[in-house]
Parts: structure tokens; sequence; C-alpha cells
């Protein structure tokens, strides 16, 4: 009995000097491409391309992860491109994802490799700008890839890289993104154990991840609240109905909702109204005004009756005034919910890859389809720090404005993150594999 527990504790030693040895390598590969990392993301930042037409992107992946000798799929979702790493030894299929498209705005930091691309969207030639991060995340998940493949002989399971684009939504009533991922079937064949995904974030400082367990980012239900009134002459509006001022009150009723009819204890909800349309001149009270928004919920319960209670508040303010109105609301993502077992497991490999710089948060009322991964498997989603060291949160540019900035001279950081993932990830399943005699996902 006493040579067997002997033998067990020689073992269970040897595993853990394993993972270390492991982890040391990790922090040396990453760290060495980390110049490789800048010199992509930066390339990429200046041939940004709009969601669903980043063709030149995936060329650039596919032709990087073939040279690898990683098997590729590409046009995966219009764009998309898989690549798929089987390491030498059986085991768990972990994916990563990275996503790809820019958005629809013009540059305005004065950078070196400063994008100054056009594109199309909505019929309109409009600038095109990597104003979120993406790039990094291409760049940071093509370097993960040159790590592991150039350890796949101690890696044991098969690693699923999905870089996928559209998360900015697709344009007008194509599909894209995460979804049009999911439908053809990126979760599968091989059938992925379990995802881990990150977005960078530029008022977290660099070297810093920050997660939740649960409920992480918020669902994104976008709306349409049509008033249809009756025309008239603008000095007589009392021969009318004037839809635009009944979509003042309609846009005060529904911060009613958010302040006096949510119980914002159990978590937070975000009602905005982002855009308005009505009338054609200053003399005209027109005979409809259109209001577009978006919804913001970390709980199903609370998006559903933020639901009836939007379409209760239009419908009822109208009628008081003798109008009608029209609500639509489409779901654009779900909520993305880190599965909480996951999370418990992983965040040592998060310590690891930060020093010790890796820490929980609040939630988050921003959206992500990443959420889609998560209906298919186990998920972990977390935030990796962009903000130069020293800079105020509250004064970095935010995401999706013509200022945003990134500091880019520790994205090796999200490459340590990734490769632990996978190889820490891997050896508890294959260790509770050969202890349950069953693959187990966590």
């Amino acid at each position: 009995m006493k040579m067997l527990l002997t033998f067990l504790l020689m073992v269970l030693s040897m595993q853990s000097f394993s993972q270390q040895t492991v982890s040391a390598q990790i922090t040396q590969k990453a760290e060495a491409m980390q110049s490789k990392m800048v010199e992509w993301r930066r390339y990429i930042h200046q041939h940004p391309e709009l969601g669903n037409r980043e063709f030149k992107t995936a060329e650039f992946i596919a032709e990087h992860l073939k040279a690898l000798g990683i098997e590729v799929k590409t046009g995966v979702a219009k764009t998309g491109v898989v690549g798929i790493l089987r390491g030498a030894k059986p085991g768990p299929v972990v994916a990563l994802r990275a996503d790809m498209d820019a958005l629809p705005i013009k540059e305005r930091v004065d950078l070196p490799f400063k994008s100054t691309v056009t594109g199309e969207y909505m019929g309109e030639t409009v600038p095109v700008m990597h104003a979120c991060g993406h790039d990094s995340h291409v760049a940071m998940l093509l370097g993960t890839a040159e790590v592991l493949s150039s350890m796949k002989n101690a890696l044991a399971g098969t690693v699923k890289f999905i870089f996928q684009p559209a998360e900015e939504g697709p344009p007008g009533d194509e599909e894209g993104g995460a979804p049009l991922m999911v439908k053809e079937g990126v979760m599968d064949d091989p059938k992925v154990d379990v995802i881990f995904g990150m977005h960078i974030e530029s008022n977290i400082e660099i070297g810093t991840i920050e997660y939740k367990p649960g409920a992480f980012m918020a669902s994104s239900d976008w709306f349409v609240i049509t008033i249809k009134g009756k025309g008239a002459h603008g000095s007589k509006p009392w021969a009318g109905v004037d839809p635009i001022a009944i979509s003042s009150e309609v846009i005060t009723g529904l911060q009613q909702i958010v302040s006096r009819q949510m119980e914002l204890t159990k978590a937070p909800i975000v009602i905005t109204v982002g855009k308005i349309e009505g009338g054609v001149r200053s003399n005209i009270i027109p005979e409809e005004c259109k209001m577009y928004g978006t919804i913001r919920t970390l709980d199903s319960k609370m998006q559903k009756e933020a639901w009836d209670r939007i379409r209760t508040t239009a419908t009822k303010i109208s009628e008081a005034s003798g109008a009608k109105a029209e609500v639509t609301i489409d779901t654009k993502t779900l909520v993305t919910y880190n599965d909480t077992g996951l999370v418990r497991k992983m965040v040592p490999s998060l310590l690891k890859a930060t020093n010790g710089n890796a820490k929980d948060r609040e939630w988050v009322t921003g959206s992500e389809d990443f959420s889609y991964y998560g209906q298919k498997a186990p998920s972990f989603f977390f935030y990796l720090g962009g903000m130069p060291k020293g800079n105020d949160p509250y004064k970095a540019p935010d995401h999706h404005t013509a200022d945003f900035y990134i500091d880019d001279s520790m994205l090796y950081v999200g490459v340590k993150a990734f490769c632990n993932l996978v190889f820490d990830y891997c050896a508890m399943a294959n260790g509770s594999k050969q202890k349950d005699g069953k693959k187990k996902a966590f």
C-alpha cells in the first residue's frame, strides 16, 4: 500500500512538472512571437474589411495556417476560415475564436498604419476602420496557432481555430456572424468540447485579463417603433396627429421602463433609441415617424418583460394621442454566458498567462455574438487589456469611435492565455477520462 501511494505521488509530481515545463515553453514561444504579431496586426489594421466582405483578410489567414501544416477550410459562413490542429495524442476538441470584421468609421488617430480604406455599406461608399480591436484578435489567434503547431507533439487533443466574419452584424438582410458559423456546423466534425474567446479592451491596462462567471455580456435586441399619425400643416397641429411629438413621449416612456418598472438589483437593463426618421420639411406635420433602438439585458425573464413593456408603452401612449404604434423586435445576440464550472477550472491558466494579473469583474451591457457558440458547448469569454500603462480608463477612447486606440505591445499575453487554456484543459479532461474511464467536459 505504501509503495502504491509513493508511486501515485511520483506520477502526480511528474504531471505537475510536465505542465510547468509546457507553461514555460508557451511563455518563451509567445514572447518570441510578439514582433511578428504586431506586424500582422498593423497590416490588417491598415487593410480593414467590413462584415461578410473579409476576402483579403481570410486569404491572409488561410495562407498562414496552411504554411503551419494546419488543416484549413475556407468560405465558412461566407468568408470565415477554420483551421484544425490535431495533437500527437488523442484528447478533447478545444475551439478558439477570433473575429475579423471592421466598422464603417473614419479613423481619426494619426498612426503610421492608419486606415484610409473605403468600402461599400448598404449601397453607400463609407470609410472603414478597425475600431473594435478585431485586427489584434486575428493576430493573436494566428500567433496562438503558430505556437501550438510547434508544440503539437506534446498536445493531447485537437484545436479548432475559428476566424469569424461579421461579428458586428452582417449588412442588410444577409446572414452572417456566429449564428451562420454554427448553422454551417463549425462546432461539429470534429465536435467541439469547449470553446474559449477573448476581446481586447481599450479601457483595461495591457497585461491584464478580466472575466466573470455566469452572465457576462448582455443580449442585444434591436427594435423599430413606427408611430402612425395624421398629416397636417405645421401652422395647424390641431388638424392632425403629430407622430414626432408622440415619439418624444414614447422615448420618455421607454426610459420609465428602465428606471421605474424593472428590478435593477437583479440585473442591469438598457433601452436606447439611436435613430429617428420623420418628416420632410419644417412646416409639414408628417403622417409617420420611426424610431430605431436597442435593448440590452442580462436575464432572459427581464428580456421578455422588457419586450412586453415596450410594446405596451408605445401602443398606449400613441393611442392616448389618437395615433397607432407598430413595434417590431429582432434578437441580434444572446447573453454571453460563461460556464461557471469551466471558469473555476480555468482561471489558474489565466493567472499563469498574466503573472497573477487576472481578476473577476462586473457584467457588461455590451454584447457579443460569441454567445451563440455557448449554446453548443461550454464556453468562456474574457477581456484582455489594450490600454497603455498608467492611462486613465475613464478617458480612454471607446470602442466603435474614430479615436479608438489599442496598445499592441503585449499581444503575447493573449497568446499565453489561449495556449495555457488549451494545454491545461486537455490535461484535466484526459486526467478525468483516465480516472472515470470516459471523456468528461468541465
